[in-house]
């Protein structure tokens, strides 16, 4: 069986050099080359397709975030694991968003390293568990925002007010009231919105809105 390949990604040398001994303690594991910069990253993991790259979040001329994405973008094979400071959940969610395969934080132990080596070798995630959470949350809210805006780019202004307040329950006569417009122009928003959103009552416009974020629960 072949060693897994890996790069190492990281501004200071001393972490490199750290990472380098930590990593290749492990038989099954070798270190084919190691970048100071995001720029040399891409270059390098582009050359020799290693099976793992450990990635820096914060690197001159490059961060590791813009690293990974022209990565993705140009077809690179290799798993990322992003190796980083931060425990913010944003940085998570935007690198795996961006095609990252693990996440290990810098304070970790070794044989955490290891074992996102070997789970993003063998095509699997690593996130730290105490983190997972975090990231249903972000993707959770992240789908919701892009779904709102999808329906930002069907509806008028207009109607998504309409819909908002059919969520809320209100029949035409108190949308009339609180948005200063005739009835009749509100059953044609009504009817316009049913169309667009193909629904063919209150109800299920309502629960279209609270799927699409439009109405909060």
């Amino acid at each position: 069986m072949s060693n897994i390949r890996v790069l190492i990604a990281d501004d200071h040398s001393m972490v490199r050099q750290g990472l380098k001994q930590i990593v290749e303690l492990e038989k099954d594991i070798e270190v084919v080359a190691q970048a100071s910069n995001g720029e040399e990253a891409v270059d390098l993991a582009l050359k020799l397709k290693p099976d793992v790259v450990l990635m820096d979040i914060n690197m001159p001329k490059m961060n590791g975030i813009q690293a990974v994405a022209q990565l993705k973008e140009k077809g690179c094979p290799s798993k990322i694991i992003m190796l980083t400071i931060h425990a913010d959940h944003e940085y998570l969610i935007k690198t795996v968003q961006l095609g990252a395969a693990g996440y290990v934080l810098k304070d970790a132990d070794s044989d955490v390293l290891i074992k996102a080596i070997r789970s993003v070798y063998e095509g699997q995630s690593y996130i730290p568990p105490n983190m997972t959470t975090e990231i249903i949350r972000g993707f959770t809210q992240a789908t919701a925002e892009d779904s709102r805006s999808k329906v930002q780019n069907l509806l008028t202004q207009r109607e998504i007010e309409v819909l908002e307040l059919i969520a809320e329950g209100m029949l035409n006569k108190e949308i009339a009231a609180k948005l200063y417009i005739s009835e009749k122009t509100v059953k044609n928003h009504v009817s316009n919105i049913f169309k667009k959103i193909n629904v063919s009552d209150r109800t299920q416009a309502a629960i279209y809105a609270f799927k699409h974020n439009i109405k909060k629960s």
